[in-house]
């Protein structure tokens, strides 16, 4: 990727104006006058992933052009505009992230609290079963790391919010969540004991 010299504003607003009246040739322009630029100076040192980071390139360049004719020139560069566009895009792109990760995460807990205590029918000795299944539990989270464990216990055993456990635990909630990520995987290893 390499970047053609920056515009005078005069000749970006004539470039912008024949952009919003269909010229594909000025459209490339454009993208040639900012592609790198915003790519290096925006994208990428909130999104390091390249391929991400090309793909946020790739949307912030359609939505550019799907909406140019919003576009207001005033006595101010486009770059502000498309940096802004860019800036929105990697937001969402960690927020699916974030989204994705969180349901992983339940899945996790969720399949490993299924393995632990599965729905059966209940037995005449379901008490003997269900405490044998706690000591179980107690004994594998005995096994791992003490954060993991009271992470899980707090979570998952006395179904406390992920706000208030990040809380007890004196760590910010997207740190909770990491830690109960890796601590039901933790869980996982060692069940049984």
């Amino acid at each position: 990727m390499s970047s053609t010299p920056l515009p005078a504003l005069s000749e970006e607003k004539k470039v912008i104006q024949a952009v919003q009246n269909g010229d594909k040739q000025a459209a490339a322009q454009l993208y040639g006058w900012f592609g790198v630029k915003i790519f290096r100076q925006v994208i990428i040192p909130r999104l390091p992933d390249v391929d991400q980071a090309e793909d946020i390139l790739r949307d912030t360049f359609r939505i550019v052009f799907e909406k140019i004719e919003q576009f207001k020139s005033a006595d101010r560069s486009i770059f502000f505009w498309m940096r802004r566009i860019a800036i929105n895009l990697v937001i969402d792109a960690y927020r699916k992230q974030v989204k994705k990760r969180k349901i992983a995460e339940s899945i996790l807990a969720r399949d490993a609290i299924s393995e632990v205590m599965a729905d059966v029918e209940p037995a005449p000795d379901q008490g003997l079963y269900d405490r044998d299944a706690r000591d179980l539990i107690d004994r594998s989270l005995d096994k791992i790391n003490p954060r993991y464990a009271r992470a899980l216990r707090l979570r998952l055993l006395q179904e406390e919010s992920r706000e208030s456990c990040a809380e007890k635990m004196g760590i910010t909630v997207n740190n909770f969540d990491v830690l109960l990520h890796r601590a039901c995987k933790a869980f996982r290893d060692n069940y049984p004991p």
